[in-house]
């Protein structure tokens, strides 16, 4: 069950203020907060501008031993840049500080938008450039011209791990899951209402949800029939094997394995879902605490 990380996508929102945030909250103590309520948590500031060695550091030391943090990588690579000559912006992001969080770096997610069809030259370059490990990736940050202070210190040296999310109807296309594979990167399952292309090809080590909302799109609520059914799959992915009704691109099935990590993110924020749908899964593997309150409120507890 370590090996199972559930959480939402991004912690600063308005509306969880005096809701899932107890009133009297300060922001700066939120992620601290909202790090012992769920496990793990996407970072989504990086996607909008690159960030700095001491604020992932920051980040780091206010969230507890055994959390872990997934990464946006910047839309500036997948979506103004659009793959389109991005050794130097990928550089540049290495060298923004990720690998500042040290053992608590998780996946690093690259989404894509959904007017980018699948070109599948160019993203076997892109995916040729992803650093497999850190030391790849402190070599691609050696070469980045926005250098910072302390970006080159790594804390801790390990595997790096990519999934990548799509939504183009032109990725359902078996060469695409066939370059995933090839680089062990994994295909993000996310679940958008119908909105965007869903498959549940395995292609990695691990398995990355993001879960945006089943109904009406980063709105609706997971009842308990929805939690269920991720629970159950969740479940199956960490045993290492495949739901016999997965949806897939790719008819072939990779070999079961042991086990996988899986990595299961809520981004159905608007109506302040996400941080109580994430806490009642993890209930149903028996891994949530108690959710947290500030001093003098009660618990966060929505019915």
């Amino acid at each position: 069950m370590k090996r199972i990380h559930i959480g939402i996508s991004g912690w600063r929102y308005a509306p969880w203020r005096g809701d899932f945030y107890p009133e009297g909250l300060k922001q700066r103590e939120e992620l601290a907060f909202a790090s012992r309520a769920v496990s793990s948590i996407e970072i989504n500031g990086s996607f909008y501008a690159l960030q700095t060695p001491e604020r992932y550091a920051g980040w780091a030391s206010e969230t507890p031993d055994g959390f872990c943090f997934a990464v946006k990588a910047p839309r500036y690579i997948t979506h103004i840049r659009r793959l389109d000559d991005v050794a130097t912006p990928i550089a540049n992001f290495f060298a923004s500080g990720p690998l500042q969080l040290g053992d608590k770096l998780g996946p690093i997610l690259w989404q894509f938008p959904p007017s980018m069809a699948f070109d599948e030259g160019r993203f076997a370059e892109f995916l040729e450039l992803l650093p497999k490990d850190t030391e790849q990736a402190l070599h691609q940050a050696r070469q980045a011209d926005r250098q910072h202070d302390g970006s080159l210190e790594v804390p801790h040296h390990q595997k790096l791990r990519h999934a990548v999310e799509i939504r183009h109807a032109s990725f359902l296309d078996p060469a695409f899951i066939k370059l995933l594979r090839a680089h062990k990167v994994a295909l993000v399952f996310a679940d958008s209402a119908g909105k965007w292309p869903y498959a549940e090809d395995l292609t990695a080590d691990f398995v990355y949800l993001r879960l945006h909302g089943n109904k009406k799109l980063y709105e609706s609520g997971y009842d308990e029939e929805a939690l269920d059914h991720w629970h159950q799959r969740i479940a199956t992915w960490s045993r290492g094997q495949h739901p016999g009704d997965a949806q897939l691109i790719d008819s072939h099935k990779p070999r079961a394995r042991a086990s996988r990590e899986v990595y299961c993110y809520f981004d159905n924020d608007l109506k302040v879902r996400a941080p109580y749908d994430a806490h009642a899964l993890l209930q149903k593997f028996d891994l949530a605490r108690e959710l947290p309150n500030a001093p003098g409120q009660s618990p966060g507890v929505r019915p």
